[in-house]
């Protein structure tokens, strides 16, 4: 009997593109969060289930499977604003109360400010990573940006309802882009085709 060399298979597997659900996330919960900064609704109670399940959970999923497909750029962004969101619906629930009035008394919100511009200088950074990934993407990162630079002016009080509508008007940008981000992201997957242009890499830094 002759022997018989053992054989090897490999199997690929296959997942899909996360960007589409950490955009309708992320889309959600800047379009319910900039309703009441433009006082088109009022109060945060409505806005925390939402901070918590789309723009927290949705983007953290997103960053999870991005680090399954070896894209730090996708696992980094969608985990730190996943994170951020986790970190504004428990701060909004200090505010209001719900872990005591001692927290709740406690509350300074220059803390938050400092928290903002933590954000801004990361998101400075990954808007430069955006340039060489799409032009929808690129288009979020910079409004992103103009909303950490008001968030961040407003909680320091420095010309606050300059900048209180700065981040306002750009926080619903965000949302529009984004939700148009996800269609693209869904429709051209699903078709096979560029059904909704995102935009070429502008190939500045990688040519």
């Amino acid at each position: 009997m002759s022997a018989q060399s053992p054989s090897t298979q490999s199997v690929k597997i296959v997942t899909a593109d996360p960007s589409a659900i950490g955009l309708f996330g992320l889309a959600i919960v800047t379009l319910v969060a900039s309703s009441q900064k433009l006082e088109i609704t009022t109060g945060l109670s409505y806005a925390i289930p939402w901070a918590i399940f789309l723009g927290a959970f949705a983007q953290l999923f997103a960053s999870i499977q991005d680090a399954k497909h070896n894209n730090t750029f996708g696992m980094t962004a969608f985990g730190a604003y996943a994170f951020f969101w986790f970190g504004m619906g428990a701060s909004w629930l200090i505010k209001l109360g719900v872990f005591g009035a001692t927290l709740a008394e406690g509350v300074d919100p220059k803390q938050l400010g400092f928290v903002f511009l933590g954000y801004l200088i990361f998101t400075l950074f990954m808007t430069i990573g955006a340039v060489e990934a799409n032009r929808v993407l690129l288009i979020i990162f910079i409004l992103i940006d103009f909303l950490f630079l008001g968030l961040s002016m407003d909680a320091f009080g420095v010309a606050a309802e300059f900048f209180h509508k700065l981040a306002a008007v750009s926080e619903m940008a965000i949302a529009a882009v984004s939700l148009y981000g996800c269609g693209a992201s869904v429709l051209n997957a699903h078709f096979g085709r560029t059904f909704l242009p995102v935009g070429a890499p502008l190939r500045i830094f990688k040519k």
